[in-house]
């Protein structure tokens, strides 16, 4: 563990902007999460039909995912990166303006837009830049800003939405902006990016024509949006009703809300560090298999626990096993795709998980009406987890991306 965090030191300024991406990320995000009521109330419409909102913005990050994901392979990793920072921050701040329930609908498709494009961006310039030894740090580092957001929206909704309301949370959001400069000034283009774009430049002077990037339907290529799809439908069905759940179901004040979503937030960021060691001396898949098997170990006690100490203490566990999977994800996804198509190939990947956040924003509610919100999150979350231990149970013959920096020079 230490030799490869130790060589994330030359690419500290990387980590921190691809860190502070994904907290800021996160922050927009967790802040619709945890107002969702209040906009229900201010709007006069349903709890199922604000889980709609949920499932739009998760549209809108399939077309980010996959649209940014072409322009970062066309244009540079790091341009992309900024553009996608900038994007999410303006409709951020926007949703604060909405004026109905249908206007935040459609902010929020173009907010979903931008979150996925920065996140598509960063993650593939992570990838190619880092040490192949050190990838698997460098993915949980980066994305343990999403906990660190996550904590940081509930701490800002605990001390000031009963003050401001719930408009205010989403005019917070407009700072994200502010990293573009960091990234403009601190950061430096793929190194792999910048290889493939100088041998296309030299087969366009030499007269040829350059090879035409296609993204191959390969079993890798299929395997990686397979488990996009269900541990994003996995983790969206555990997190993004949590708060509504520990407020109506457990009849939680914000304050109780707050130390819960702390508790998950810290589970999460040690279950990410772990993540990256184990990954490094077990291997993904096994690292992936436990934090499976303690999803479902702990989900029910996680929703329904009788008294504080149970809920906190799953909320531990949980935010630790199921969130701290994604700590794996860049590194996952980056070896299943060649370097010509990466970018575009992890867009799609995360579009299709985006998909399965959709699905699970509608089938949470719609199913929580029948069960109880508490029975339907259980059932989901361990169904899912089921089905994404059969996906990773086989390994590709072949993982395209594995030397990425290697087959360039």
């Amino acid at each position: 563990m230490s030799g490869a965090y130790a060589g994330l030191l030359d690419h500290r300024k990387l980590v921190v902007a691809c860190f502070l991406g994904w907290f800021l990320d996160a922050f927009d995000q967790v802040t619709l999460i945890l107002v969702l009521p209040e906009i229900a109330r201010s709007f006069g419409v349903s709890l199922t039909a604000m889980g709609l909102v949920l499932t739009v913005q998760s549209i809108g990050r399939m077309i980010g995912n996959t649209s940014w994901g072409w322009l970062a392979d066309r244009y540079g990793r790091k341009l992309t990166f900024m553009a996608g920072v900038i994007w999410f921050a303006v409709f951020s701040g926007l949703s604060g303006l909405a004026w109905s329930y249908t206007a935040l609908l459609a902010i929020q498709l173009l907010f979903g837009m931008g979150f996925g494009g920065e996140w598509t961006a960063s993650a593939a310039l992570l990838m190619e830049t880092v040490p192949e030894r050190s990838r698997a740090a460098a993915s949980s580092l980066m994305m343990m800003g999403y906990e660190f957001g996550f904590f940081a929206a509930a701490g800002v909704q605990a001390l000031l939405l009963a003050s401001l309301g719930w408009r205010a949370m989403f005019f917070i959001g407009i700072a994200p902006a502010l990293l573009a400069i960091f990234i403009r000034v601190g950061i430096s283009e793929s190194p792999v990016w910048l290889t493939r774009q100088r041998a296309r430049a030299a087969d366009r002077t030499d007269g040829r024509r350059p090879a035409r990037a296609r993204l191959v339907l390969g079993f890798a290529t299929v395997q990686a949006c397979a488990f996009m799809l269900l541990v994003q439908f996995d983790t969206a069905s555990i997190y993004s009703f949590y708060p509504t759940v520990l407020k109506t179901a457990h009849h939680f004040d914000a304050t109780f809300v707050f130390y819960a979503i702390a508790t998950y937030s810290v589970g999460s960021i040690l279950g990410k560090l772990l993540g990256g060691w184990l990954s490094t001396r077990f291997g993904q898949r096994a690292t992936l298999m436990l934090y499976l098997a303690i999803t479902v170990a702990f989900i029910v006690p996680f929703v329904s626990g009788a008294n504080t100490a149970v809920l906190l203490g799953s909320a531990f566990l949980v935010g630790g096993a199921s969130s701290g999977m994604f700590a794996l994800v860049p590194d996952y996804l980056a070896i299943r795709f060649a370097s010509d198509v990466r970018s575009f190939g992890m867009g799609v990947a995360y579009a299709v998980a985006a998909f399965g956040a959709a699905i699970s924003g509608y089938v949470v509610p719609a199913l929580g009406g029948v069960t109880g919100l508490e029975t339907a999150i259980a059932a989901l979350a361990i169904g899912a987890s089921v089905v994404v231990a059969a996906i990773i149970v086989r390994e590709p013959a072949e993982l395209p991306g594995l030397h990425m920096r290697e087959a360039v020079g």
